[in-house]
């Protein structure tokens, strides 16, 4: 069965889909959003352990190669 953006579970065809979904507005079925807000938080914890391990001078390549990789863009 196809993941919807946040993980939840959606019916593969278009008519199934659009049930579901009419179903989800009108209160009949409420909807699972899967384990995605579980994903999002163990990315908060790597990004401040990572951060922490990182010494000035690493942190300050990372933030150049960062800001090039802006400048570059030209957005």
């Amino acid at each position: 069965m196809p993941r919807g953006p946040k993980g939840e579970k959606r019916p593969a065809d278009v008519i199934g889909n659009a049930v579901h979904v009419m179903r989800i507005a009108t209160g009949e079925v409420e909807e699972d959003h899967g384990a995605a807000p579980n994903r999002a938080k163990g990315g908060h914890k790597g990004a401040k352990s990572r951060a922490a391990a990182l010494t000035p001078e690493q942190r300050s390549q990372i933030a150049h190669t960062a800001a090039a990789a802006r400048w570059k863009k030209g957005g």
